[in-house]
């Protein structure tokens, strides 16, 4: 059940916009409700994993750094590893998904997110910690590639429903790590060590309900003779050459673009609130303000998105909001900063967005697959740089000015890229 299918799927969820003639999507064979909301509870806990592993670390980095004698640079290529794991890890996933199914793929993936957390704090030096921080990554890094895909394969008709619940589940534990790290740290006597390490009992959770659909594929495989070499190889057939595509160059630009806003504005903007003379407790809710508006709205807006032939009109409101959040920043950016951290929140949630379009883009599993791995790793590349560059201006200007206006500056291909990858079409018609 959890191997590669090539049967297209409708690409949104509104069937008014489908043609008349055009039959209802078939349920899966032997799909039961027990089955239904264990794949639903997985896909959850599957989400709530693929960013504490780095956020937890970004609220102890300095005791890490004190605990394992670690340099500033090497702190500092410590809080760039997550973008380059994805991106390198991230192409890995369509190889491996064909091979052992998306399912075992992302149940392996947990696991390796579970043994990376429960390693990395016991380590003693800064090789073995970033070694297992890398095991932890790649985990994340195929899981988040594989779960449009699942969502594709297994919800056709509740893309926008399903998008928006694990993209909701995933701001969740990215900000609920943010919060929650220090003050359990403190609850368990201060160690470093433990607060890191109590993640991983979080990660063993989600390995539960994957591990029981990875059991009843094989059951179920078991009790059916040949078609399985022979579904492999029309996948295979089936995938289209993705760097053909112009929609997904620009679905992976379009990514990479708002992954280097995401990244500029948590790891900077509470010291631009400082800098206009904000405190540091009211510069870090501001910043919390921003993180939870990506709670609802990834509900909602893949949701929305479904319900549209073209997103375009959603990336322009989007982009909108950053650039006016961007624009408020530079002109006065205490006496507006809760107006500035909402909206920078709202012009975040371009990537459930991306997420939802990576599953319209395409018509079949192999094209999601592709897809998926392509736009990820793609975009992860892409925002690597951002950051740094971002510190560099800061330093050597001064101030404020040319940082801001490098990031309102990508806001305009990042606005031009969305409205082109969101037109209706999809990557095999392209191919």
């Amino acid at each position: 059940m959890l191997d590669e299918t090539t049967t297209p799927l409708p690409p949104r969820e509104d069937v008014a916009s489908a043609p008349a003639d055009s039959p209802a999507p078939a349920p899966s064979p032997g799909r039961t409700v027990w089955l239904t909301r264990l794949l639903v509870v997985g896909l959850v806990l599957a989400a709530v994993n693929l960013r504490p592993a780095i956020t937890s670390l970004g609220a102890l980095l300095e005791d890490v750094r004190d605990g394992l004698h670690m340099s500033g640079s090497v702190a500092g290529v410590l809080t760039s590893v997550p973008a380059l794991c994805f991106a390198v890890f991230g192409v890995t996933a369509p190889r491996l998904a064909r091979r052992f199914g998306p399912g075992a793929v992302v149940c392996a993936g947990m696991v390796a997110i579970t043994a990376g957390l429960l390693i990395r704090p016991f380590t003693n030096g800064t090789a073995a910690f970033l070694a297992a921080s890398a095991l932890a990554l790649m985990g994340i890094a195929v899981s988040n590639v594989l779960m449009p895909v699942i969502v594709k394969r297994y919800f056709p008709d509740r893309v926008g429903t399903m998008t928006g619940l694990y993209s909701m589940s995933l701001s969740a534990g990215t900000a609920v790590a943010a919060a929650a790290t220090v003050p359990m740290t403190g609850a368990l006597g201060g160690s470093w060590r433990l607060g890191l390490g109590l993640w991983a009992v979080v990660a063993a959770v989600a390995v539960l309900p994957w591990a029981a659909l990875l059991v009843r594929d094989r059951r179920s495989a078991a009790t059916q003779t040949g078609g399985g070499e022979g579904e492999r190889t029309s996948a295979r057939a089936s995938a289209p050459r993705i760097a053909r595509s112009r929609t997904a160059w620009a679905l992976g630009t379009f990514f990479g673009l708002q992954a280097t806003g995401a990244y500029i504005t948590m790891g900077w903007m509470p010291q631009i609130f400082r800098d206009a003379g904000v405190s540091a407790g009211t510069a870090g809710l501001l910043l919390a303000v921003t993180m939870v508006m990506g709670v609802p709205l990834a509900f909602v807006i893949p949701r929305l998105a479904t319900r549209m032939r073209n997103q375009g009109p959603i990336v322009v409101a989007l982009g909108a909001c950053g650039l006016t959040g961007y624009a408020g920043l530079f002109l006065a950016p205490a006496a507006g900063a809760w107006v500035w951290a909402l909206l920078l929140g709202i012009s975040n949630c371009a990537f459930p967005l991306a997420l939802t379009m990576i599953g319209m883009r395409a018509r079949t599993g192999p094209g999601v697959v592709r897809l998926s791995a392509f736009a990820q790793s793609t975009g992860y590349l892409i925002s690597i740089p951002g950051p740094l560059l971002v510190g560099v201006l800061y330093q050597h200007s001064g101030g404020w000015e040319l940082p801001i206006a490098l990031m309102a500056g990508l806001m305009v291909p990042q606005i031009v890229l969305g409205v082109v990858a969101g037109r209706d079409r999809t990557i095999e018609d392209e191919c």
